[in-house]
């Protein structure tokens, strides 16, 4: 199994390409099943997440075709990518590919649209919680759907198809509301989704769906209108920036020090995200195509943050902003509202000398001066990269275990670093 070696104590300094977001391409990816055109996707970044929904997609029937590897790579990045549902061979998700990728179930509501029936797998819980699925099956059956649960699996059914209506999710859910926003597309009539999710990657779809020919109004709002059309077509569209990674690497460079323009980005998409990172004392400076994220000397102040939906701090930065908080001059308090068990990377960070406390959904974090490097063990997805984070300030070597979670969200991480001036490598087997 990979791991990722990292001498800390070198600031970053240089350019980091910010890839396509992996949020937005898994329901952009899905969303080609709504058609029996061809769906292009570009900027689709080269993740262990896109390609296992590519396997899953296959499985339905899309036939998919890969563009855009360029020269002197090992490996194809801001990839164009055809997708073409013709002709759907299967309807039903099975468990061992499900199991596999949460995203997956998202399949549930354009195979209901388009075909009438849909037989998916529930997906279980995850290290990060238990995210059930009720909110979906809620949903759909708000559009006249006929939901029964046996075996394992939510069997859906809509043989006269789906029939517009309005649904208020109880909570705000981003996976629900790309469901029910795909689903809508196809119903007879109009839905309205209130207090739906605003996140820039529900807009993102909703831009791809209406490129589609889906009638979309109040995508961004907590209020999305949705008029059923009697089929869509197929479309270009160009997957957003990743906002988390984005996030990611300026929370580095404040950690470490030094200057880097995150090139292909936008501060409006993580504009809470960065306003804390201001706070600590970092330098943010909007620039054409990208964002400067700076720190020259100076402490790293501490500040408090509560995990919110969009537009509040994204509980995707938490682990990240827990890891730069452990280097402040001060407590700084983080509580995460989003999910219930999202602080397992409490623990390895204290293997690095953080001095971290918990009381239900809050971290108390006292800053120290010097983390030291030490044996490491991802998580979770964001938890892995808080600890090369923190791995990147720390005195000496640490080496972080578990790295296929880095690989499901990270396009090309190592490189990156590396070329900003950072000590980084992947340790194969």
């Amino acid at each position: 199994m990979d791991r990722i070696r990292i001498v800390g104590g070198n600031p970053l300094n240089g350019v980091i390409p910010i890839s396509g977001a992996k949020n937005a391409a898994l329901p952009l990816m899905i969303a080609s099943l709504l058609t029996d055109d061809t769906l292009t996707l570009e900027n689709l970044p080269h993740l262990a997440d896109v390609e296992q929904l590519q396997r899953i997609l296959g499985n339905h029937g899309v036939d998919i075709a890969v563009v855009g590897r360029r020269e002197r790579q090992d490996s194809a990045y801001a990839r164009t990518v055809h997708f073409t549902a013709r002709t759907i061979v299967d309807t039903t998700a099975p468990y061992e590919l499900v199991s596999k990728m949460r995203a997956s179930f998202w399949v549930i509501g354009p195979l209901l649209a388009r075909m009438g029936e849909a037989k998916v797998s529930l997906p279980g819980g995850c290290a990060i919680g238990t995210r059930p699925v009720d909110l979906f099956i809620e949903g759909l059956q708000h559009l006249g759907a006929e939901i029964t649960i046996e075996n394992g699996y939510v069997d859906a059914r809509a043989p006269k198809g789906l029939i517009g209506g309005r649904y208020v999710f109880p909570k705000v859910s981003v996976g629900a509301t790309h469901v029910m926003l795909m689903a809508a597309t196809l119903a007879k009539g109009q839905t309205v989704i209130d207090n739906a999710a605003r996140e820039p990657e529900v807009v993102d779809l909703a831009n791809c769906l209406i490129a589609m020919g889906a009638k979309i109004s109040g995508a961004g709002t907590s209020t999305i209108t949705i008029d059923g059309v009697a089929s869509l077509s197929g479309a270009r569209h160009r997957v957003l920036p990743d906002r988390i990674e984005t996030g990611t690497y300026a929370m580095a460079v404040a950690m470490t020090g030094g200057d880097v323009l995150l090139e292909n980005t936008s501060d409006t998409l993580l504009e809470s995200a960065l306003l804390a990172l201001s706070r600590t004392g970092a330098e943010i400076i909007p620039e054409q195509g990208g964002i400067r994220v700076r720190r020259n000397g100076g402490d790293i102040l501490p500040v408090d943050i509560t995990t919110d939906p969009f537009p509040g701090f994204p509980t995707d930065l938490q682990a990240q902003f827990m890891g730069l908080m452990t280097r402040a001059n001060g407590i700084s308090h983080i509580t995460e509202t989003i999910f219930e068990n999202r602080f397992m990377h409490v623990q390895e960070l204290a293997r690095l000398g953080a001095k971290i406390s918990l009381s239900g959904q809050t971290a108390t974090v006292t800053g120290v001066p010097v983390l030291r490097g030490a044996p490491v063990m991802a998580t979770d997805l964001r938890a892995s990269v808080s600890l090369v984070i923190a791995g990147l300030a720390a005195e000496g070597e640490t080496v972080v275990n578990r790295v296929y979670h880095l690989d499901r969200g990270f396009e090309r991480l190592e490189e990156k670093l590396t070329n900003c001036g950072a000590v980084v490598e992947r340790i194969s087997g």
